[in-house]
């Protein structure tokens, strides 16, 4: 039997002009997370985005055998 977990994170968006600036300033988060997940066991099996006005919703979903 699996076991799931979503993890949510939210990045705003701001006027610049480094378009990649949220994509610079999320992964080291992201990176935290994936690496915290491993070791508890975790397994990255999907991610999903979507933007909504000015934020940037990022999902990240995990399973783990029991």
């Amino acid at each position: 039997m699996k076991e799931y977990k979503v993890e949510s994170f939210i990045f705003y968006t701001k006027l610049t002009f480094d378009r990649n600036h949220v994509i610079k300033s999320s992964t080291a988060e992201i990176q935290a997370k994936l690496e915290e997940r491993s070791k508890e066991g975790w397994v990255l099996v999907s991610t999903d985005a979507v933007t909504f006005g000015a934020a940037v919703y990022h999902y990240l979903y995990f399973e783990k055998s029991k």
